[in-house]
């Protein structure tokens, strides 16, 4: 007893005093200063709430009523970009740059300035400022896309993005369809396409067509020759700026833009949108951020998605009431990294495709099992923070582990927005740990805008799509074919609120099939609502769904196009949302299989030649030359196949009594099968 009292209480030596102390200095400054978790401001067991008529809407919105405006002197695109004009003073606004090159800028006041007078040109050439009139404007992302589209805003004409993916053969139906006299476009390559569309007799309305890129003088005497009037976007601003016109601001009511949706069957819709719509959409993101993220001047956002979709045009209407800036990518996306380390965006939308790629090098450079644990072991203390609300770039983790991902990001993204197709959970969870940045998910559609449904702050679990934006509620209706009831909450998601579009240019019987006559949107797309209050997206009214770059796919249109192959008695055509292709089961025709092999010098019976793979690829082959003979897009092709030498039936469960497929059950048959065809998919 005594040795313990005198070890205790007896002088220390120096040195180990001065060890002790050092130690418990340490320890006291890392229990001061370590990070404190942030608590959620909503109960996450709790996320929405139910109001009358079955409908919910999110624990964030205060109010019944949804939402029309964040800022009142920002109440349509025009004010928003005024607004962004003078909190920013006149600061830098869109940003563009060559390779290997820094970022230029233009200020707000420059591309306002542009815009009235590419604007004074329109109306000096015939265009009225009325929301009934049409403006296409066809280009890749880049300044001069905004400056044309807040020409239109500024004298209250509407912007009709047409966009390469659509086909020739949709956007001369758009043109058509809208009655566009003038187009304003990006390369002569596409002017030349519309040249040619007025020169062979389809498309009559066309009139001008305004160039970004430098103007040739072939191009110019072809245009002339077929009416047309080509010129470049410079000569028009300087027409526009002799003969300025003071700006006619449009009314929230107003329409702004008509976004023609690529569609799965038929001609494309076009859903028109108003500036309340657009304002209103922003403006629930703003409020469900506004104790989480606050832009400022000093945020920038990286633009590469198309502009053409309104993803992107909802994330630049937040950025511009903020007074913040964008930068455009090169236009090649194989140049994004470079363009995100120059640029450092604070804010990135973007989609899961390019994250999956991401997670995908990440995990393929573990390759040592020392290497893949020190990143399990990372990521797992990391999201043990994230789920205590810790959002950070400066831990231990972060030095070792984690910076090289950041940095290839740019190294100062705050905050990340995924839509247009679903994300999976692994992937999801290891941004929320790696990126050291708030990381949501955005549903939604272009009838009502872009989303409707958001992750709320600091609810870091997956599987989800959030609760609703606080411009509308979302319900679920009973599909009664489909076993989905709203008492079992289960059923079509239907959205009703400021964002809700007005219906589909010149196309009431469409219209009508989108919204009810209460004004709710019926999406098409079946939800469930989980106990904590999210919406899951658990299935397709009809059978179609997305690929992971937000495609839509009609799989029984391209099974009928394939059905034609002499090789194949019938044909699955399978996708998932978490993969950017299409692979298919096909059964062989029996009778036609041996003479189709015997031209490729392959014989034998009917299982081994289904199990031969210069026939698997020689019906690949065929599939796919069917598909492009048949105006089938890229993505609607099947990328490679599997041939089964038993037909699908009803004795086996793959067919309905109507000797329908038999979706689910095909693709769980399958699952193996499917499995190793996307394994042997490079995507």
């Amino acid at each position: 007893m005594l040795f313990i009292f005198n070890f205790l209480f007896s002088p220390l030596p120096t040195p180990a005093l001065i060890c002790l102390l050092t130690f418990g200095a340490a320890v006291f400054w890392w229990l001061i200063n370590r990070p404190q978790p942030v608590f959620p401001l909503i109960n996450l067991n709790k996320q929405s709430v139910g109001i009358e008529g079955g409908a919910r809407k999110g624990a964030l919105q205060k109010s019944n009523e949804p939402v029309q405006y964040y800022f009142s002197d920002a109440r349509t695109m025009y004010e928003i970009f005024q607004r962004g004009l003078i909190v920013s003073d006149n600061g830098p606004c869109l940003g563009y740059r060559k390779p290997n090159q820094p970022y230029k800028w233009l200020s707000y006041k420059q591309v306002s300035d542009r815009a009235e007078y590419l604007g004074s040109y329109l109306l000096h050439k015939g265009h009225m400022a009325t929301p009934n009139n049409f403006v296409g404007i066809f280009a890749q992302n880049r300044p001069e896309w905004i400056i044309s589209e807040f020409a239109c805003y500024t004298y209250s004409m509407v912007a009709v993005p047409l966009y390469d993916t659509l086909g020739e053969e949709a956007i001369i139906y758009i043109i058509n369809k809208a009655n566009i006299v003038t187009v304003i476009c990006d390369t002569p390559q596409k002017a030349s396409v519309l040249l040619g569309n007025v020169e062979k007799g389809l498309t009559s309305s066309l009139k001008i067509i305004i160039l970004m890129d430098p103007l040739m003088d072939e191009l110019k005497l072809r245009g002339e020759k077929s009416g047309v009037e080509i010129l470049p976007m410079s000569e028009a601003e300087t027409v526009g700026k002799e003969n300025f016109r003071k700006p006619v601001p449009p009314s929230p009511e107003d329409l702004s833009i008509i976004c023609f949706t690529s569609g799965t069957t038929g001609d494309p819709k076009g859903a028109m949108l108003t500036h309340q719509n657009v304002v209103a959409n922003s403006a629930s993101f703003l409020y469900h951020l506004e104790e989480s993220f606050v832009p400022s001047p000093e945020d920038v956002s990286i633009s590469y998605l198309p502009l053409a979709h309104m993803f992107e045009r909802i994330v630049q209407a937040i950025v511009f009431c903020s007074g913040a800036k964008v930068g455009f990518f090169q236009g090649d996306i194989r140049l994004l990294p470079d363009d995100m380390k120059t640029l450092k965006p604070t804010i990135f939308p973007t989609v899961p495709r390019l994250l999956n790629r991401l997670y995908d090098k990440v995990q393929n450079e573990a390759k040592t099992p020392l290497k893949k644990l020190l990143l399990d072991l990372a990521l797992a203390h990391k999201f043990s923070e994230v789920k205590r609300g810790i959002i950070r770039k400066d831990s231990l983790w972060d030095k070792l582990i984690f910076k090289k991902i950041q940095e290839g990001l740019g190294g100062k993204v705050e905050l990340m927005v995924t839509g247009a197709a679903p994300i999976s959970s692994p992937v999801l969870t290891f941004l929320r740990a790696a990126l050291g940045c708030q990381v949501f998910e955005a549903y939604g559609q272009t009838e009502c805008t872009a989303g409707c449904t958001f992750t709320a702050p600091r609810d870091y679990t997956s599987g989800h799509v959030g609760i609703p934006l606080s411009c509308n509620h979302v319900k679920l209706e009973d599909v009664v074919e489909m076993n989905y009831f709203s008492a079992n909450n289960e059923g079509e998601i239907c959205i009703r609120g400021t964002n809700v579009f007005k219906g589909y240019l010149k196309d009431p019987e469409k219209t009508e099939e989108a919204l009810d006559k209460d004004g709710w949107l019926h999406t098409g797309d079946i939800g469930r609502w989980l106990q904590n209050g999210t919406l899951k997206i658990i299935d397709r009214k009809k059978n179609i769904f997305k690929l992971a770059q937000g495609e839509y796919i009609a799989p029984e249109k391209i099974e009928n196009v394939y059905i034609r192959s002499r090789a194949v008695a019938q044909m699955f055509v399978h996708g998932d949302s978490l993969r950017s292709s299409l692979v298919g089961i096909v059964v062989p025709d029996s009778d036609a299989l041996p003479s189709f092999a015997a031209k490729f010098g392959v014989q034998g019976s009917f299982e081994e030649l289904c199990k031969n793979q210069a026939v698997q690829e020689a019906i690949l082959e065929d599939l796919q030359k069917l598909g492009k003979e048949s105006g089938l897009k890229s993505f609607e092709q099947v990328k490679t196949i599997y041939l089964h030498p038993e037909p699908f039936s009803i004795e086996n469960g793959l067919l309905t009594p109507t000797l329908k497929a038999k979706r689910s059950d095909l693709s769980r048959y399958f699952r193996v099968q499917i499995d190793s065809l996307y394994q042997s998919i490079k995507e």
